[in-house]
Formats: C-alpha cells, structure tokens, sequence
C-alpha cells in the first residue's frame, strides 16, 4: 500500500512525510528537507497554463469538502491582465476537523509553497490565508513562516528575481463557522458580516473585491509542491482512479487512539478506524459513523468495510466531505447525538436565508421534544420530511449540513428515536421526575463547550 511516502503503521505519508522532525517549522529545516523545490522550477521552468495542466492532469480533487477538481477550478479564471486573488480556507470549524492545524503548525512552508505556486498558475499577486480566529497561536506560527518566506524571496513583489509578484496575508477570522463558506469568507475577508452570496456569479469569475479569485483549503493547497515536484503521473500512483492521492483523516469520537493519520484514498474504513485508531474500547461497538465530519450523513457498522473515497462514500449515501471520522459506538444515544447535532448548526446559522434559519431551529425544538417524550412517532416523520425540504434550497450548504446527518440518523435509527420518546415520556411521568424546560423552548446550554465526544471529540 506504501509504494512511496514514509509509511507509519499503516499510513501512507506525503503531506505528513517529515510531521514531526524538530524546527520543522522553520524554513532551514523545510529547505534541507526538499522544500521550496518545486517553487523555482514553477517560477523558472514552466508556464501558468503547464502549471493549471499538471495539477489538473494528477486528478488533485479539494479537500476541504466538495472533491472538485482544484486543476479545473483554476482553469475557470479568465485570462488576461485584470486583478486576481487566491485564497487559502483556513477556517476550520468543522466538528471533528482538525487536519489543517497540525498541518499548519508543524510545516507551514508547505502551504506557503503551495499557495505561491497556485498564484503562478492563475496569474494572482495577491494570496489570502483566511485562517479560524481560534487559531491564534497557529496564525503567529504561520506569520513567523511568511516573514521568512519574503525575507527568501519566495514572496513578495520579485520572486526569485523572476519579476513574478506574488504577496501573502495571514488574515484572522472572526470566529464564525459560516466563514468556512466559501463566498462567507470572502465578505468577511472584505471587512462585512460573513454571509453567503448568491452563486452565480461564482468566485471564479467574481470573487475577492470582484477580481476573480480561486479558493482552496488548506490541505489541498499543500499537496500543489508535491505535485509540480514529482509530477501528475507520481502522485496518480497513490489512491484510486476517481480519487488520487493521499487524505489526511481526523478520526475522534469513541476510538481508543484518535489523531490525524494520512493514508491513500481508496483504503477500508474499517483499517482507518481499527487498525490505526484503535477502534471503540473493548466490549464496544461502532454503532454509527460519520465519515466526513458532523455534516456528512452517517454511516451504520454494516459499512465499515467501504473502501475511504469521493466516489464510494457518495454511492453509499455519504460523503467523504472534510475528512474527518467521528465514531459513535454503542454507548451513545442517537437521537441525543441528532440534538446536539441540529443545536450546533442552528446557532451558527447566519440567519440569511428561511430554510437554514426556521430549519435548523425547528429541528433542534423537535428534537428536544423527542428527547422530552413530547413527541410521537408522526413527528419523526415530519422532521425527516423537514430534512427533505431544506436539503438543496439554502444559500450556502450549511442547512443541508445538519439536514443531512439528522435526516440519516431519524431514518437508519428510526427505532432508537420511538423507544426514546417512549422511555422519556415515561420518566417524565413519574412522580418527582425532573422537568427538561418548557414546551417548545430551545435549551442553549452547552454551546461553549465541545459538542460531546459523540460529536467533536477533538
């Protein structure tokens, strides 16, 4: 499985290659490693439109979320002499996403390589790392490797004395999940609320200040010095056909090791799960699993054994989305799971659109009635019809992020959620039972703390 990268049990390592050699953070140690080798031959020996061909021609898909084509996505920038941009998505704020930290802390001259490198390719002199406001220290570690970089003429107004302009800006966000979306980044990178644009016009064309502007997420962007290093046919070797490469999968939840391991896509789940994080505690199941993050639609234990990529998890009814395995084993309630699930999602919701605000915030208050024993098995039905209807008709796919996963656990848990209903009417009837709140009222509480092990053991 291991035909190059430094392989650790089980892992197939490009991006994580070198993770955890001493001061790989600086740029001495980068640089005796191989880095900023691929850089001057880009600079040097190639053209935008070779570079825009490689990468499209290694079949390098975003991981941030969508699997698109980053190659292609960059092909959609217009020619020409007008302002362009790339942006960096460093928002992390994915429950049970934690890739691009390390990936940023430990060697981020590898992103900066990357990003330079994607500015030549679509003729941008401007590179924007929108990084997540949390990520403080982080973004002080990703300032030092910038300055560093300009200080080495990899940045700045004449890289490598080649008359190439290409600068780079850290830019902290402001805490909100919305920004992890695309066009939400973009106004708050404009100094406006974070909200999601209407598309089209897509950022291709009209993005950044209304240049067109190519975005990428963190780890897509550091697998682009690889690429022009080694070339297409190299990194094609890795992975499966529809999905080439490695992907660097956070796994947390009830595992007895979780951590990010990178591993070619195309490998069971059950290997990631088991063999590298160690699987549930013993006596424990996996009950449900999400393979790519809380937004992603769960997966049952009858499903481990699908093979970890785009094309598999989308055929299964999932997606492989940002990467990261959250695991419920048999301890964890379901329909309390779906509850913190639709809270999370409802109070990150921007409110800009009807589907996404009333969706998200009638499913948490149904939800809680069904964790009440207020509900009834007819209104189970209602909220996965709900699901249904927000699913595809919001602004950005925040709705569809908790419609999703809340639409596939009511319908492969169906029974959990009617014996809930039924032993929480129960309790609540008996005689000095402790209320949950009033009737229809949304308990906010929990929402400074980490969603649970269920959801963002991180």
């Amino acid at each position: 499985m291991t035909r190059e990268g430094e392989a650790r049990m089980g892992e197939t390592r490009l991006l994580f290659r070198h993770i955890d050699e001493p001061g790989l953070a600086s740029i001495e140690t980068y640089r005796r490693l191989g880095g900023y080798r691929a850089l001057p031959r880009a600079v040097h020996d190639l053209e935008s439109q070779e570079l825009l061909e490689a990468l499209e021609a290694s079949g390098l898909r975003g991981r941030g979320g969508a699997g698109f084509s980053m190659g292609k996505k960059g092909s959609f920038l217009p020619r020409g002499e007008m302002e362009k941009y790339v942006c960096c998505n460093a928002d992390e704020s994915e429950p049970g996403a934690f890739k691009d930290r390390e990936l940023m802390q430990k060697n981020p001259h590898q992103l900066i390589e990357g990003c330079a490198i994607a500015a030549l390719a679509v003729g941008a002199a401007y590179v924007f790392i929108f990084i997540r406001g949390e990520y403080w220290e982080v973004a002080d570690v990703l300032d030092r490797a910038v300055a560093e970089a300009y200080e080495a003429g990899y940045l700045g107004a004449d890289v490598l004395d080649t008359g190439n302009r290409v600068e780079l800006v850290v830019h902290r966000g402001a805490g909100a999940y919305i920004c992890g979306e695309e066009t939400g980044l973009l106004d708050s990178l404009e100094g406006k609320r974070g909200n999601p644009r209407l598309k089209p016009p897509f950022p291709a064309i009209q993005g950044l200040y209304g240049g067109p502007t190519l975005i990428n997420n963190v780890e897509t962007l550091s697998n682009v010095p690889h690429i022009v290093r080694n070339g297409a046919e190299w990194y094609k070797r890795f992975g499966t056909e529809q999905s080439p490469g490695t992907k660097v999968v956070s796994v947390s939840g009830c595992v007895r090791r979780p951590g990010n391991y990178e591993v070619e896509l195309g490998v069971p789940s059950r290997e990631i799960i088991f063999d590298l994080a160690g699987g549930p505690a013993k006596g424990r199941r996996v009950k449900a699993w999400f393979p790519g993050g809380s937004s992603a639609p769960v997966l049952t234990e009858a499903e481990l054994d699908l093979p970890y990529s785009f094309e598999a998890m989308a055929e299964a009814g999932s997606m492989l989305g940002s990467g990261s395995i959250i695991i419920a084993d048999d301890t964890v309630s379901i329909p309390k799971l779906a509850l913190r699930t639709a809270r999370f999602y409802h109070h990150e919701s921007c409110g800009k659109c009807t589907p996404c605000r009333e969706g998200t915030n009638w499913t948490a208050k149904m939800l809680e009635r069904v964790t009440r024993g207020e509900a009834t098995p007819m209104d189970l039905d209602i909220i996965a019809s709900v699901q249904e209807k927000i699913i595809g008709h919001c602004l950005c796919v925040l709705g569809d992020s908790m419609a999703m996963p809340v639409g596939s656990m009511v319908s492969k848990f169906r029974a959990e959620f009617e014996e809930e209903i039924r032993a929480a009417a129960s309790s609540a009837s008996r005689p000095g039972a402790a209320g949950g709140g009033r009737p229809g009222e949304l308990d906010h509480s929990g929402f400074d703390s980490p969603l649970t092990a269920e959801v963002e053991a991180v």
